[in-house]
């Protein structure tokens, strides 16, 4: 994939939908909330797609929309890549007036990147930026919310990629260590967990300004903790494409923090990229994180960088050769799978929008989960379904 074949940054927003948070908060998850925060890896509730999670899904990718529409995406503005609105009334002002969620903390990324000396020089400032607003932290103060899911929800959410420091970061594709050493428990010839050198820069690196996005998010997940304290507390990472490979990053770093007594930790990403190899994946889920990717069949980002090592044709290309670019990488996660029409549009089919658009057209298999829920659990489905025509 070519830097020509992508629009500009600021091209590729998600067309913002208007959908309604009444018809989540109608649907009452209670003690079941577990399972459907990926429990038990989402068994039985993806084909068909449970309603329940379905709406759920929907929720997220509502938290990742205002993300994106809180941000200043013209890059002319002196306030290009800076939060549009005050923490106190972001989501209000970016389409959740009624989510039961209030922010805590707005999150800036950090390009390890540099453009050229001459390219830096002749281009517009905004091409430059090195820090910009990325997301937000929110927790759930609502009480018929808390009683809707049944726990206390802390929901990191964080938009995809749009200065063009961004861009060079998602460029560089090749793995990078976790840590600066080998471990001295590492194993003789086992494979150490790597990540994306670009994403990993994006998540470790300060400025002047901010501390890292990975630091960030630390203190403010640690401060919340320490307010409302771990019982029947949930964090849910939402992120889509770059914000979908930051958020299994920070699922990685805060399940490793907080260890096997912390809060259950789930990512729901929207189009996210490949992020590390199979010995990060194996990290992954030895500290129990929980990842599901809706993936769109159509979306090259989905597909990219690197190579899924054991899933390409060898006859095509040999998996030495795949070995020796560093380039090895591995699927994360739960996939849930989603089709829209094929399209030579790249930014068409990677938009959020069209995402949950298509995640809403799942509702077609409905009637087999309609009935069995109906006689066991008598909700009232209308409910579930009513304002989340996007």
């Amino acid at each position: 994939m070519s830097c020509s074949s992508i629009p500009p940054p600021h091209t590729v927003a998600p067309h913002y939908a208007s959908h309604s948070s009444a018809s989540s908060a109608s649907v009452r998850i209670g003690k079941r909330w577990t399972e459907f925060q990926g429990a038990n890896n989402w068994d039985g509730l993806l084909d068909p797609l449970h309603p329940i999670l379905r709406s759920e899904i929907l929720r997220y990718g509502s938290f990742v929309q205002a993300a994106y529409s809180s941000c200043d995406l013209d890059p002319t503005s002196p306030t290009y890549a800076s939060c549009r609105f005050p923490k106190h009334s972001l989501l209000r002002l970016s389409g959740l007036p009624f989510s039961g969620y209030r922010v805590t903390r707005n999150l800036h990324a950090t390009s390890g990147s540099r453009l050229p000396h001459w390219a830096a020089t002749a281009s517009p400032a905004s091409l430059s930026l090195q820090s910009s607003w990325i997301g937000f932290i929110a927790v759930c103060h609502d009480k018929h919310e808390l009683a809707r899911l049944g726990r206390r929800e802390i929901i990191i959410a964080l938009r995809g990629t749009v200065t063009a420091l961004e861009w060079l970061d998602n460029f560089r594709a090749t793995l990078t260590h976790l840590t600066p050493s080998s471990s001295p428990t590492q194993v003789r010839d086992q494979p150490e967990p790597k990540v994306q050198r670009g994403f990993w820069s994006l998540f470790t690196s300060s400025s002047t300004a901010h501390h890292s996005l990975r630091n960030q998010i630390r203190e403010e997940i640690r401060r919340l903790l320490d307010q409302y304290g771990y019982h029947k507390t949930s964090i849910t990472i939402t992120g889509h494409s770059l914000g979908a490979a930051l958020a299994v990053l920070t699922a990685n770093d805060l399940s490793a923090m907080l260890g096997p007594s912390g809060p259950m930790v789930t990512v729901v990403s929207f189009g996210g990229p490949r992020v590390g190899n199979a010995s990060f994946r194996r990290r992954v889920e030895k500290l129990g994180c929980r990842v599901l990717r809706i993936v769109n069949t159509s979306d090259v980002i989905t597909k990219v960088p690197g190579f899924v090592d054991g899933k390409e044709k060898e006859g095509v290309i040999k998996k030495w050769l795949i070995s020796k670019t560093g380039w090895v990488y591995a699927d994360i996660g739960r996939e849930l799978r989603v089709s829209g029409r094929q399209s030579g549009n790249v930014a068409a089919c990677h938009d959020l929008s069209h995402y949950l658009q298509l995640v809403n057209q799942l509702n077609e298999a409905l009637p087999t989960v309609l009935e069995e829920e109906r006689v066991q659990r008598g909700l009232r489905w209308p409910g579930i379904l009513a304002g989340d025509v996007l």
